[in-house]
């Protein structure tokens, strides 16, 4: 019965690193489209770029943001 129970601890903390693993496709995919239309946007209005590059960051940071949850979320639990 220990080794069963052994057993499924090791699968727990299995599948918890394929959740973030998993859980990293959505920020990645996130940061890359903030900063493709953010260079879109420069190149169409080059007068705008420091509002622009202010907002990409700040888009940035909350996909980031996401990851950094996504990562302390299986210690938690």
């Amino acid at each position: 019965m220990t080794n069963l129970l052994a057993a499924a601890v090791d699968i727990n903390h299995g599948l918890k690193s394929i959740g973030y693993g998993l859980a990293a496709i959505g920020p990645g995919i996130g940061v890359g489209i903030v900063f493709g239309q953010g260079v879109q946007a420069m190149a169409r209005q080059p007068e705008m770029t420091n509002v622009i590059r202010q907002n990409m960051i700040l888009g940035f940071a909350f996909s980031e943001a996401l990851a950094l949850i996504g990562l302390v979320m299986p210690f938690v639990y």
